[in-house]
């Protein structure tokens, strides 16, 4: 099955203490939402990615803002069962699709999605989605590019995120507002699974 049709929201999450990994993949696993994507921003998303893939074995995890080729081979090492990357350079493309797992590209253009497409990718992440002009913009690219499909991300939010699982051309939308920072920092497990079950209600 695509990456695109287990749920209707990855979150997308930013990871500042390894500590908080489990717990808070668990709570949006119980609310729903079973991928998870981990931000490479921080020095412990690796060692997150591998606690969760070793302990919680409900979720698929997987790792985005990769932009190298190291990164892709530290991440699927971590244990890491799919790649999402901002964008995409062909070097960058190639490692991804070497790599063996499940992998968004990044595209914000026609052109770039177009090269993509050529590649035979044709499930990419759309990014930075609002800023690059959002629903419109997706309503627009569907017109010409039939056969792509997209996980738009960047700057949805719970009142948006519904527009955007109504296009033909949309499988799923990334979030960041399902971990918000507090929660993760005061460990508010509770209100994690609400806020994914929340979104999961989405489709």
């Amino acid at each position: 099955m695509s990456l695109l049709d287990l749920a209707p929201v990855i979150p997308v999450v930013v990871i500042d203490d390894v500590e908080t990994a489990v717990p808070m993949a668990r709570a949006l696993v119980a609310g729903g939402l079973p991928v998870i994507e981990v931000t490479l921003r921080t020095e412990p998303a690796l060692e997150a990615i591998g606690r969760i893939a070793a302990e919680v074995p409900d979720a698929v995890i997987g790792a985005g803002t990769v932009r190298t080729a190291g990164d892709v081979t530290a991440s699927v090492s971590a244990g890491a069962r799919f790649l999402v990357s901002p964008g995409a350079t062909p070097s960058l493309a190639d490692a991804m699709a070497a790599s063996g797992v499940p992998f968004l590209a990044g595209a914000a253009t026609a052109s770039e999605v177009m090269a993509l497409a050529e590649r035979g990718l044709k499930e990419l992440k759309f990014f930075p989605a609002e800023a690059a002009g959002g629903v419109p913009y997706l309503k627009a690219l569907a017109g010409p590019l039939p056969d792509v499909r997209f996980c738009p991300t960047g700057g949805i939010r719970p009142g948006t995120a519904a527009d955007y699982l109504a296009l033909p051309n949309v499988g799923c939308v990334g979030g960041t507002w399902l971990t918000p920072a507090d929660a993760l920092a005061t460990g508010d497990w509770d209100r994690v699974e609400k806020l994914a079950a929340e979104a999961a209600a989405l489709r």
